[in-house]
C-alpha cells in the first residue's frame, strides 16, 4: 500500500511538473515573439516521452482541432517539431527534438530567416539611397540607417557562427568575451 501511494505521488507531482512547465515554456515563448499556445504545444511534446497524437494534444491543453492542426503545422515549419507514423496506425503522431542546442539553433536560425535577413535586405537599399551630403537630414538619416546596418550584420555574423558551432565550442567563446 505505502509504495502505491508512494508511486501516486510521484506521478501526481510529475504532472504538475509537467504543467508548469508548459505553462513557464508558453510565456517564455510570447515573449520571444512566439505564439503562446505554439510554446505550449512545443513544451508538452518535448517532455513527453512518445510521440502524441493530435487528440492527446488537444485534451492536455484543453486547445481546438483548428489551433492544434495548426501549431503542429508552424511547428513543423519551424522545424521543431516531425510528423511520425505508427506501423498499422491511421494516427499522425507528433514528436519534438529533445536536444537542446538543436532547438536553439533551430529557433535562431527560423528567427534570422523571419526578421534578420528582411531588415538586413532594406537596409541594404536604403543604403544606396542618393541625396544631397550637405542636406543635414540626409546625411543624419545616412548615419544611422550605417550604424543600424553594422550593429544588424554584426548580429548576423554571430547567429552564423552559433549555427555552424558545436555547442562547448560557441559557449566557450561567450563566456570568454566576459571574462
Amino acid at each position: 500500500m505505502k509504495v502505491q501511494i508512494v508511486y501516486y505521488i510521484c506521478i501526481v507531482e510529475l504532472a504538475e511538473a509537467k504543467q508548469r512547465f508548459i505553462e513557464a515554456w508558453g510565456k517564455l515563448g510570447s515573449e520571444w515573439g512566439i505564439n503562446r499556445t505554439m510554446a505550449q504545444v512545443h513544451a508538452l511534446l518535448m517532455v513527453s516521452a512518445e510521440p502524441q497524437t493530435t487528440e492527446e494534444i488537444m485534451e492536455q491543453l484543453s486547445i481546438s482541432r483548428g489551433n492544434a492542426n495548426m501549431t503542429l503545422r508552424e511547428l513543423i515549419s519551424w522545424g521543431l517539431v516531425e510528423k511520425r507514423h505508427k506501423a498499422g496506425e491511421r494516427k499522425e503522431y507528433f514528436y519534438a527534438e529533445k536536444d537542446t542546442w538543436y532547438i536553439a539553433r533551430q529557433v535562431a536560425q527560423e528567427r534570422k530567416k523571419r526578421e534578420l535577413d528582411p531588415i538586413l535586405k532594406i537596409l541594404k537599399e536604403l543604403g544606396e539611397v542618393k541625396g544631397d551630403e550637405k542636406d543635414p537630414e540626409y546625411k543624419t538619416f545616412q548615419t544611422s540607417v550605417k550604424d543600424i546596418n553594422k550593429l544588424a550584420k554584426n548580429v548576423d555574423r554571430t547567429l552564423e557562427t552559433m549555427l555552424k558551432a558545436e555547442e562547448n565550442w560557441f559557449w566557450g567563446s561567450i563566456f570568454k568575451i566576459f571574462k
